[in-house]
């Protein structure tokens, strides 16, 4: 079950919201965990089983760690088998087959490889779950000692499939004395349908043009026409990731929860290292959290500094993906971050910052490509394609009817990715007259009008994220 779903609209949310609402307070948050295993077995029955596990284990783990905090060595041993376990899970599913195919290669075996179907959001729920485990042992929090307040935080469906990544010590005060009111509510529904128009109108749309370009082959591109593909992935991965994370945050608003910001206006940053600080921001705060800090981060010389910042990066390439386009991508991000660090950080200040941001873009949109692709070697072959190579056109039909028929659709993408559209909403929301509440019910309106008929009539409708 998607968000972008007519079904999710009209028959799963409205339901959760009138049984939710009208069950008293004591019972609020079992709805929500009742609700939330609804809606992850809707697609996936079997991996139901996986998610309770992984609620019971780190439940347990935690308990266990809390009472060993006098004792070390006992509290050390129980983090690193509840750490191991949950990547052993995660691995297993995710890695397997990328592992055994390696080794197949490397040692000339033949060792088979099942196809299993990678369990939706385990990224997502297991990075909670080693926060959850990894603050306990800290004492930056308790365990939780009701499990289906800790059942809800590992599962709540609003952020269960694609994050943001929510770190216990951020919520746990909401479990228990959140409260729900009209002004939290309507806002949720006004961030609702402002995710739900960057998915459904300009993602979904958009994307359809990556596809078409994508399914011409390699030998029959431009480069012009791989430029307009790579350009149409570029908004449709942000316009697909931050409107589920903006869904997110808003169904987590419609039941009292405060979410974090995992998006903001990526595309108007000034350096690879800014644009860092504002893409998937609860995954880099969760790496800089618990992985680079620990390790070490910046204080213990350059060649640690640079160590760390590879460490890091080649684990969030595979966070992504098991794959080694993604291992580069991540590791691509690592070297330019480096090399901002200590080359090009001085230069940016003395330049306008028109030109740090188009060397930003630049950069991003060829990261895209290693992202975009099936495996290394394609993107590869798309790059070439892109800068002239092995006898690409510099242009074609294809490419400037690509173009050309969605000129009007790439140049709405480009002033949704900035803060214009964001800041016209809350000044009809929260700034305007009140006469303009009208305005603002109006426009919503239309937005949620356009939107289900956009899910009614078109067939193309991914979610990017669901496959991490």
């Amino acid at each position: 079950m998607i968000f972008s779903s007519v079904f999710f609209i009209f028959t799963f949310l409205p339901a959760m919201l009138l049984v939710y609402y009208i069950s008293p307070r004591k019972f609020k948050n079992f709805v929500l965990l009742a609700g939330s295993l609804i809606f992850y077995a809707w697609g996936e029955p079997v991996y139901i089983f996986l998610m309770i596990f992984s609620i019971c284990f780190n439940y347990v783990c935690g308990l266990d760690i809390q009472r060993c905090r006098g004792r070390k060595a006992a509290a050390v041993l129980n983090l690193i088998f509840a750490v191991a376990v949950n990547l052993f899970i995660l691995g297993f599913f995710k890695y397997y087959g990328f592992v055994v195919e390696n080794v197949n290669g490397i040692f000339g075996l033949h060792i088979p490889v099942e196809g299993l179907a990678l369990p939706i959001g385990i990224s997502f729920y297991t990075f909670q779950t080693m926060s959850y485990i990894i603050d306990v042992y800290r004492g930056v929090v308790d365990a939780q000692k009701n499990i289906v307040d800790f059942g809800l935080y590992v599962s709540m469906f609003p952020q269960l499939i694609a994050g943001p990544i929510v770190k216990y010590k951020d919520i746990a005060n909401q479990l228990k004395e959140r409260r729900e009111c009209f002004s939290k509510f309507g806002y949720g529904i006004s961030r609702f349908l402002q995710g739900l128009a960057k998915k459904v109108l300009i993602a979904n749309t958009i994307g359809s043009v990556y596809q078409s370009i994508s399914n011409l082959g390699l030998e029959q591109l431009s480069v012009l026409g791989a430029w307009v593909g790579i350009l149409a992935f570029t908004f449709q991965i942000y316009f697909d990731f931050s409107g589920y994370s903006d869904m997110a945050i808003g169904l987590g608003q419609m039941f009292g929860f405060e979410f974090q910001e995992n998006f903001d206006h990526p595309y108007e940053a000034k350096g690879i290292t800014d644009f860092w600080r504002r893409w998937h921001i609860s995954l880099s705060t969760w790496f800089r959290e618990y992985v680079y800090i620990p390790l070490g981060g910046n204080r213990k010389g350059t060649f640690r500094t640079v160590r760390n910042i590879l460490i890091v990066w080649l684990l969030t390439g595979l966070w992504h993906g098991a794959s080694w386009n993604f291992v580069a991508w991540g590791l691509y991000y690592g070297i330019l971050l480096l090399i901002e660090k200590f080359v090009l950080r001085k230069v940016f200040d003395k330049l306008p910052d028109v030109f740090v941001h188009v060397y930003t873009m630049f950069f991003v949109v060829i990261g895209w490509v290693l992202f975009a692709s099936p495996d290394l070697g394609y993107a590869g072959r798309y790059l070439a394609v892109m800068f002239g190579q092995n006898g690409a056109p510099l242009t074609d039909t294809a490419g400037i009817y690509y173009l050309l028929t969605n000129a009007v659709l790439f140049a709405l993408a480009a002033v949704c990715s900035t803060k214009a559209v964001h800041r016209l909403f809350q000044w009809l929301m929260f700034e305007g007259r009140k006469g303009r509440s009208k305005t603002a019910v109006a426009l919503h309106i239309l937005i949620f009008v356009l939107c289900i008929a956009f899910l009614v009539t078109e067939t193309y409708n991914p979610f990017l994220y669901f496959r991490f």
